[in-house]
């Protein structure tokens, strides 16, 4: 088994060869890693399947999704790498270009980050993700999963590192540590000098140990307390749909809808059907329904549970949606500032005033008007696919593709010139 520093050494030595990598290169390279991984369709989903079986009894049913494959999902993967592709190369893209009374011409151009380190729980879909959006970025990648999806992953990054060798580059562009432990993750928290950038992608545990612990720089991802706002001049009819679609499509997603505020001027109203959605009609159907985590005036129109303490500050990633009743767009506005973690907040209104207050108001990611919170997604947002949702504000916000997996230099021409 190869130690973490070795892997990085390796990943250090591939990257500096990136700018031979030319855009045929690369997406020559990219088509034949998706069309290996459907090849190794069967490999993968037996792989999974280990996985699978190592995780019941220990992951909740809702997470399993998270981790399970099948030849749907594989062809996804792939699919998501082919249209990474197809999409424009960022390396060596020239952002602006001046020239100086002295005669110098400057040119500002993107360039690889060069090694990123990416850590990241039970979804063996963001391997793949992860993968084509380095190496299309011209980046070495190390990928450290976690444990519940190790079987899955590593199927992948051998069909992956395979296409690679098959194409003439350098297998180190990609690369999967065997050590699932937390000292690797330690490590790769301090390779400085090894690692350009670690991007954690899980948890609010796992990212707030890489933010508080790494010594390379750190890109803060993922968390999503995502709030919807139904406000009075509302559709009621188009709230329901949007806030089923935010909660109940797949929940264990960070784009996923946890916090209701609703106005108090259609409460009344809007309570009931809501619960009726979410709650009676999934029942009715055999699906599960939502446990609705209500404040005191949301519980006494439509009952549910009484939130507790800390409901309004907790990323279920289940069917549990904390509900609250506001004064108005204000309350809601400062709520949110008070509670998001800044990643994917909506409003539902008619009024486009009203609209337009909340989307400069509400200091997140990703702001939403009459839309669900879950197309916060690289896939989504025309980016191929992401390789994480960035929560802050520098050097990166917002779903990040390969635009932002890329840094820049200067280039400066002369004929002489000296200071």
């Amino acid at each position: 088994m190869k130690s973490m520093r070795e892997i990085l050494t390796g990943a250090k030595a591939a990257a500096r060869k990136a700018a031979a990598l030319t855009t045929q290169i690369k997406n020559a390279a990219l088509l034949r890693m998706a069309d290996e991984l459907e090849n190794a369709t069967a490999e993968i989903l037996a792989a999974n399947a280990v996985d699978l079986e190592n995780a019941k009894g220990v992951l909740p049913t809702v997470m399993l999704d998270r981790l399970r494959l099948d030849e749907k999902r594989v062809l996804g993967m792939a699919n998501g790498i082919r249209e990474v592709a197809a999409l424009p190369d960022p390396v060596g893209a020239s952002l602006e270009e001046t020239d100086l009374r002295n005669g110098l011409h400057i040119q500002k151009v993107r360039v690889p980050l060069g090694v990123i380190g990416i850590i990241y729980e039970s979804r063996p879909n963001v391997t793949s993700d992860a993968a084509a959006l380095c190496f299309k970025s011209g980046n070495a990648c190390v990928l450290r999963g976690g444990k519940d999806a190790y079987f899955s992953s590593a199927a992948i990054v051998r069909t992956l590192r395979k296409a690679l060798s098959a194409s003439g580059v350098d297998e180190n562009f990609i690369n999967l540590p065997e050590d699932t432990s937390r000292q690797s993750a330690n490590e790769l928290m301090t390779a400085v000098g090894l690692v350009d950038a670690l991007i954690p992608r899980g948890g609010a545990g796992l990212i707030r140990s890489c933010v508080e612990n790494a010594k390379v720089p750190c890109i803060q991802t993922g968390t999503g307390i995502c709030h919807i706002f139904v406000d009075k001049e509302a559709d009621l009819a188009m709230a329901l749909d949007i806030i089923d679609n935010a909660k109940t499509s797949r929940p264990s997603v960070c784009n996923a809808e946890e916090v209701c505020l609703v106005h108090e001027a259609v409460a009344a109203e809007f309570l009931p059907l809501l619960k009726a959605r979410l709650v009676d009609v999934r029942a009715a159907k055999g699906l599960p329904p939502v446990e609705l985590r209500c404040d005191d005036r949301a519980h006494a129109v439509c009952g549910g549970v009484l939130a507790g303490e800390n409901d309004f500050d907790t990323e279920f990633l289940d069917y549990i949606l904390a509900v609250k009743v506001v004064s108005g767009v204000d309350e809601a506005i400062s709520h949110i500032a008070d509670h998001s973690t800044g990643h994917s907040d909506g409003i539902v209104t008619a009024n486009g005033a009203t609209a337009e207050r909340f989307a400069l108001a509400v200091d997140s990611a990703a702001v939403y008007i009459n839309a669900s919170t879950r197309f916060t997604d690289g896939g989504e947002f025309g980016k191929g696919c992401e390789i994480g949702i960035s929560t802050q504000k520098l050097h990166a916000r917002g779903p990040m593709g390969l635009e932002e997996l890329t840094s820049y230099k200067y280039i400066v021409r002369g004929n002489g010139q000296v200071r």
